[in-house]
């Protein structure tokens, strides 16, 4: 997948990000977050109208459930050769995903068991009902929607607040008044959240 590393300390960000983004687009947000933590940030492997994402839709909040199941696949595979290249501790990682880059984070969450010590998901939505993973009890999982996001149905946030609980993750949901679009609230959640 194409992507970016930089090397810092022994904490590292794993970077996913929206429909149309690149591998660049989370940079900013890693820096304001968590300047000294190494970096791992990815690009899509699916085009949409020339804009990368993570995985088809058919159409708005209508995802394509085999290139889902594919493309997440494909990313745990490339996140688990990442590691061992570059030689960082996926229980030291924490995913960072948003809207597109969060969904496909979830799948990953809902497929395999504790990938990743922490996953913070901002404007996520539920990508599939289909749970494999058995437990994500060594996993710490922040999930930050939008009170006024016109893109996410607002019961989705409780919705995967009850999944990830049923995992034992230790889970943190906060509706915040908001838009699709991040906020200094946000900004401000997750530097006091994020492990490091």
């Amino acid at each position: 997948m194409i992507h970016m590393y930089k090397k810092g300390n022994d904490h590292t960000l794993i970077l996913l990000h929206g429909t149309g983004g690149n591998e660049q687009d989370m940079i900013p947000l890693a820096d304001m977050v968590s300047r000294e933590s190494s970096i791992l940030s990815i690009r899509g492997n699916v085009l949409e109208h020339g804009m990368p994402r993570f995985f088809k839709r058919i159409a708005m909040g209508v995802f394509d459930m085999e290139s889902l199941k594919q493309e997440t696949e494909h990313l745990y595979s490339f996140i688990q050769k990442a590691s061992l290249d570059y030689q960082f501790d996926l229980k030291k990682a924490t995913i960072i995903g948003y809207s597109n880059g969060a969904n496909i984070a979830i799948s990953m969450l809902f497929t395999y068991d504790n990938p990743v010590g922490q996953a913070i998901l901002l404007r996520p939505m539920v990508p599939t009902e289909n749970i494999l993973s058995k437990q994500l009890n060594e996993t710490s999982v922040i999930i930050l929607t939008g009170k006024y996001d016109t893109i996410v149905p607002p019961e989705h946030g409780e919705i995967l607040k009850k999944h990830f609980d049923h995992l034992q993750a230790n889970t943190l949901w906060v509706e915040l008044n908001a838009t699709h679009r991040l906020t200094e609230e946000d900004i401000k959640i997750i530097k006091e959240k994020i492990k490091k």
